[in-house]
């Protein structure tokens, strides 16, 4: 462009001698044009510039971890004048880590007319991706001038962490919410207040199970089998605090959640509904949210990861712990990224639970190994990051 500017000075000065060297309108004419063209081209672009608009259009706002989305750029222009060629300069970053990836998009600007270049993005992390359009700059047709407009434009896209598989054991005890009436599908149990099955009598059934109306119509014992309550009170807590800010704070988040996850699942996939706690930042306390199934699962992951400040600022766990008083519980477990010794203290010596868990993840299994897990009542599991499934085992819940 630099070199377009040279040579027109040259050619402008090349004509001012030809006018002064030949007498004749055609030499003052030339000059005349020569002077006038990079005035007009300055109008004509800046007029254009002002008749631009950007923005991005994004067809889902929440995508799974690892998948490639399509993001449209739109540019709209409403002027009478084309671009012969625009640059639109766009980065895009998860808002929890400094890694900004750039790259420039070159399109045609027609007049009157909007124009969609599509673009694809994938995230190896669960987080809130930001797509910024640092600015668009359009050139006039002699490449003489340039202009900046639409900067920073943006939008956002949840990417939502994906569960993994992990092995353990539900624990089936008596504590249970006598409110309830949510029973098990599948497995029987001990509650007389719903029954689950008829069966025909074996050797060693209670008689007091015996349906005794119907075994008279069927000329055989009929014993009745109770229901298996599910609405056990366990808890998750989830502490989003991430105290080491560094190339190692988005995967620590990203394995945060996703161990939230697995253990969510597989508490669903076994029956157990079940409390998740966690501080939500866009309301600035603590939420909980009661989960039953895969859609309220999934609802409680959109609604967490769209919660987190860019600064993943956490109110100390503590802080919940002070205001609640926490009900006894089936199972606890605590998800963090710092094996706190104060909290993991009170948890062990405080909270009234059957079985008591600590999921911690660390960097690495090294770093696993001085979690200290000397805790009479509760479980230490380190777990390294993006290594969840090798790290959760035979969990009790």
């Amino acid at each position: 462009m630099l070199l377009t500017k040279i040579l027109f000075l040259v050619l402008i000065i090349v004509c001012f001698f030809f006018h002064i060297l030949y007498l004749g309108d055609f030499a003052l004419v030339l000059l005349i044009i020569m002077i006038m063209l990079p005035v007009i081209m300055f109008a004509i672009t800046y007029y254009t510039k002002k008749k631009i608009r950007v923005e991005f259009a994004v067809k889902d706002k929440v995508v799974a971890k690892g998948q490639s989305f399509p993001v449209q750029l739109v540019v709209t222009n409403t002027g009478i004048f084309p671009v012969g060629k625009a640059e639109a300069h766009i980065e895009y970053y998860n808002v929890f880590n400094n890694q900004i990836t750039t790259f420039e998009l070159y399109l045609p600007i027609q007049s009157r007319n909007s124009q969609r270049v599509t673009f694809q993005i994938s995230s190896r992390f669960c987080g809130i991706i930001k797509i910024k359009n640092s600015q668009l700059v359009i050139f006039d047709p002699l490449r003489i001038f340039k202009f900046k407009t639409a900067k920073n434009i943006h939008t956002e896209v949840a990417v939502i962490p994906e569960g993994q598989d992990i092995d353990g054991t539900i624990n089936y005890t008596d504590r249970i919410n006598d409110e309830s009436d949510n029973f098990s599908e599948h497995k029987p149990g001990d509650d007389p207040s719903e029954v689950f099955d008829l069966r025909e009598y074996i050797p060693g059934d209670k008689l007091n199970r015996i349906h005794w109306k119907l075994s008279s119509k069927k000329d055989d014992f009929i014993v009745k089998e109770y229901s298996l309550p599910i609405d056990v009170p366990c808890m998750l807590f989830l502490n989003l605090k991430c105290y080491d800010d560094s190339d190692y704070t988005l995967p620590v988040f990203d394995t945060l959640v996703e161990s939230l996850l697995s253990v969510s699942q597989f508490l669903i996939a076994n029956e157990r509904a079940h409390q998740v706690v966690y501080f939500n930042a866009k309301q600035k306390d603590f939420v909980e949210r009661n989960i039953e199934n895969t859609e309220m699962l999934g609802d409680m992951i959109k609604e967490l990861v769209l919660s987190v400040n860019d600064n993943l600022y956490c109110e100390s766990p503590e802080a919940y712990f002070t205001e609640h008083n926490i009900a006894p519980l089936s199972s606890f477990t605590f998800i963090t990224s710092v094996p706190d010794t104060n909290i993991l203290e009170y948890i062990d010596e405080e909270v009234d639970a059957d079985l008591k868990n600590s999921i911690v993840v660390v960097k690495d299994s090294d770093d696993g190994m001085k979690v200290q897990s000397d805790y009479k009542g509760m479980n230490i599991i380190p777990v390294a990051i993006g290594r969840i499934s090798a790290s959760i085992k035979d969990i009790e819940l």
